[in-house]
C-alpha cells in the first residue's frame, strides 16, 4: 500500500444539493422487487446455472412473491435463449409475473432478443450502454453526443419491435450504465433524450434503472444523485425510477435503503447479494429489514433456510454464517452477557406484544428458525447460556445460586475443550453435578437413606403442595433430612438454602444448599413427581459434593 493513497486515488465528487429532503424521510412501503439473480448473478457464476437450474430458481423466486424477474440475456446466450422460450412456449410464468431481459443497443441483437420473446404476454425490454467518462475515454473512445445517439437508436429499434408485436404488453427499461460515475447533466440528458423517444405516459411508464455499476462512493452521495435525477428527469410522472446498486464498497444495502428516501421507486439486486465482483444488492436484506421496521415488504421469507438451500444449490455458493438474517449465526450468541440478555427477553416476551428480545432483531421463528441455536456454549459464556439450555433440554431454570455454582462447572469443560459445549452435554453435566451424585449417602426410599451402606431411618414429614423458594413446608422436611444424617453420623451438617421449581413436564426440582462441616456450602438437586424423594435426594446430593473427601475416593465411588 502507499504510504500517501492521494498520489494514486482521489475522493469522489459530492453533490450540490441544497435543500435535500431524503435525510428527513423514513421507508414506509417497499419498492417494486426486481431479481436479478439468473442474469446478473448468473454471469458472475463460475458456472452458469443450467436451464433445470434455472427452472428451480425462478419457480422458487415466483413462490417467494417476485413479480419482476430478469430471466436472461437471450441474444448473448444459447442457453439463455432457450430458457425465455421454455418459459413462454410452456406457459411458465404466472399471470402476474413479468420476465425481463437485457440487451445491448445493436440492431441484430435487438431482433433476437425480440424473436426470443416472441408469444410472451409481458415483459420487460432492458437496454443498456455505459455513459461514464472512463468508458467514454478508455472503452468505447466516443465522444458524448456519440454514447446518447446509441441509446436514442436502440430504444427507436424496440420500439419499432414493441409496435410490430401488439398482441404482447411492452415495459421499456433504459440503464444508463455507469451512472453513478457519470455526470448528472449528462446522464438526465441521455435519459430524457431516451424518454422522448419512447414517450412514456402515466398508463405507460417507462423505467429509468440508475445503477451503482461499480459502487464508489458513500451511501449518501448516491442519495444525492438520486435525489437530483428525481427531481430534475422530464418525464418524470410517467416513470418508474429504479436503482441497481452493487457492493464494491460493502454498502449496497444502505445505498439502496437511502436511494428509496430519495425517490427511488424499484430495486434491481439478487438473493443474498449474489452477483459480479462483490455482488448485488441483497434483496433478502432489504427485505427483512423493511420487516423488523413493521413495513410488509410484499415478499414471503418465512421459510428462509429453503430459499437458502435453493440459492446454494444452484449458485454453487455458499451463503455465509454470518450473512444477515440467513446465515447459520446470526441467531445465535456466546458472550455471556448477551447470553444472559438474551434469556431474559424470552423470559419476559410476551406473545403478541411488540418484539424486544434483546440482541435479536427479528423473532427467528418468523423467518422459519427454531431457537435451539440462538445461545450456545463455549468458553466465552456465562451463566445466562447454559441456563437457556437447561430450560430448553430439561425443563427449568435452576434457582439463581445453583446457575452461578452450575457455570463454573461449564467453564471447566468449556475451557479444558477449546471447544463448544452442546445443550445435550450441558444437561448431561448436570445431571451427573446436581441428581446422579455418587457419595457416602444413598436414598433407599422417602424414610430410609444408607450412608456407607449402614441404614438411617429419616421418619416420615408431610410436605404442602406448593413450590417456591424456601416454601417453608420443604424447608422443613429439608431440615428434617440433614438433622438425621447429621446425628447418625456425627457429622456436621446444616441447610443453607431450599428452593423448588416445577419442570415443563411437570416434575419437581428441589435444590437444597448444604455445608457440611466448615466447608463452602455446595448445592444438591433431586428431581421428580414424588416431592418427598426429590427433598431427600438434593439433602443426600448436597451432602455427597459437599462432604470433605478426595477426588480419588470420589474417583472409587464412581467406579
Amino acid at each position: 500500500m502507499l504510504r500517501d493513497p492521494a498520489e494514486k486515488y482521489r475522493p469522489f465528487p459530492t453533490v450540490r444539493l441544497n435543500g435535500r429532503k431524503w435525510p428527513s424521510r423514513t421507508i414506509d412501503r417497499a419498492p417494486i422487487w426486481m431479481s436479478t439473480d439468473l442474469r446478473d448473478g448468473n454471469q458472475s457464476l463460475i458456472e452458469p446455472m443450467s436451464i433445470a437450474q434455472k427452472l428451480e430458481f425462478f419457480d422458487m423466486l415466483v413462490s417467494i412473491g417476485f413479480k419482476e424477474i430478469e430471466v436472461g440475456f437471450p441474444s448473448a446466450s444459447q442457453t439463455d435463449f432457450d430458457f425465455v422460450r421454455k418459459l413462454i412456449t410452456e406457459a411458465r410464468i404466472p399471470d402476474d409475473v413479468t420476465i425481463e431481459v437485457l440487451v445491448q443497443s445493436r440492431e441484430d441483437l435487438i431482433a433476437r432478443t425480440f424473436d426470443a420473446l416472441e408469444g410472451v404476454p409481458r415483459a420487460i425490454v432492458h437496454l443498456y450502454n455505459a455513459i461514464c467518462p472512463s468508458f467514454r475515454k478508455i472503452v468505447f473512445n466516443q465522444t458524448k453526443d456519440a454514447v446518447k445517439a446509441l441509446a436514442v437508436e436502440g430504444t427507436r429499434l424496440i420500439r419499432q419491435h414493441a409496435d410490430a408485436r401488439p398482441h404482447t404488453h411492452w415495459i421499456y427499461q433504459y440503464s444508463p450504465e455507469t451512472f453513478s460515475m457519470t455526470e448528472l447533466a449528462f446522464a438526465r440528458e441521455v435519459c430524457d433524450a431516451v424518454a422522448q423517444t419512447w414517450r412514456p405516459t402515466r398508463e405507460h411508464k417507462m423505467i429509468v434503472n440508475l445503477p451503482a455499476t461499480v459502487e464508489a462512493s458513500t451511501p449518501n452521495v448516491y442519495a444525492d444523485q438520486i435525489e437530483w435525477m428525481d427531481g430534475n428527469l422530464g418525464y418524470r410522472d410517467s416513470i418508474i425510477l429504479s436503482v441497481h446498486p452493487h457492493n464494491d464498497r460493502g454498502t449496497a444495502v444502505a445505498a439502496a435503503e437511502l436511494a428509496l428516501l430519495a425517490g427511488a421507486d424499484r430495486i434491481e439486486g439478487c438473493l443474498f447479494g449474489n452477483g459480479e465482483r462483490t455482488g448485488n444488492v441483497d434483496l433478502v436484506t432489504l427485505a427483512l429489514n423493511l420487516y423488523t421496521q413493521g413495513v410488509d415488504p410484499g415478499l414471503d421469507l418465512s421459510d428462509i433456510d429453503g430459499v437458502r438451500r435453493v440459492v446454494e444449490r444452484c449458485n454453487q455458493l455458499p451463503v455465509h454464517p454470518r450473512h444477515p438474517y440467513a446465515g447459520d449465526l446470526v441467531y445465535t450468541a456466546f458472550s455471556g452477557s448477551h447470553q444472559d440478555a438474551i434469556r431474559k427477553g424470552f423470559v419476559q416476551q410476551v406473545p403478541g406484544a411488540v418484539w424486544e428480545v434483546p440482541y435479536l432483531p427479528i423473532d427467528p421463528a418468523d423467518v422459519g428458525r427454531g431457537y435451539d441455536a440462538v445461545i450456545r456454549v463455549n468458553s466465552q459464556s456465562g451463566k445466562g447460556g447454559a441456563t437457556y439450555l437447561l430450560e430448553r433440554g430439561m425443563g427449568f431454570a435452576p434457582p439463581r445460586r445453583v446457575q452461578i455454582e452450575f457455570s463454573h462447572a461449564v467453564q471447566a469443560v468449556a475451557d479444558e475443550s477449546g471447544a463448544e459445549v452442546s445443550g445435550e452435554a450441558i444437561c448431561a453435566l448436570f445431571a451427573r453435578e446436581y441428581f446422579d451424585v455418587a457419595g457416602p449417602a444413598r436414598r433407599v426410599d422417602t424414610s430410609i437413606v444408607h450412608w456407607e451402606g449402614r441404614p438411617i431411618r429419616i421418619g416420615g414429614v408431610q410436605t404442602g403442595a406448593a413450590s417456591g423458594a424456601h416454601s417453608g413446608a420443604h424447608d422443613a422436611h429439608a431440615q428434617w433430612v440433614a438433622a438425621a444424617i447429621a446425628t447418625a453420623t456425627g457429622q456436621r451438617i446444616e441447610i443453607t438454602s431450599c428452593e423448588t421449581v416445577r419442570a415443563t413436564d411437570g416434575r419437581i426440582a428441589v435444590f437444597v444448599g448444604c455445608r457440611v462441616g466448615d466447608e463452602t456450602p455446595r448445592h444438591g438437586g433431586g428431581i421428580g413427581t414424588d416431592e418427598a424423594a426429590a427433598i431427600v435426594d438434593a439433602v443426600i446430593s448436597g451432602v455427597n459434593r459437599a462432604a470433605v473427601w478426595t477426588s480419588a475416593e470420589r474417583s472409587k465411588v464412581a467406579a
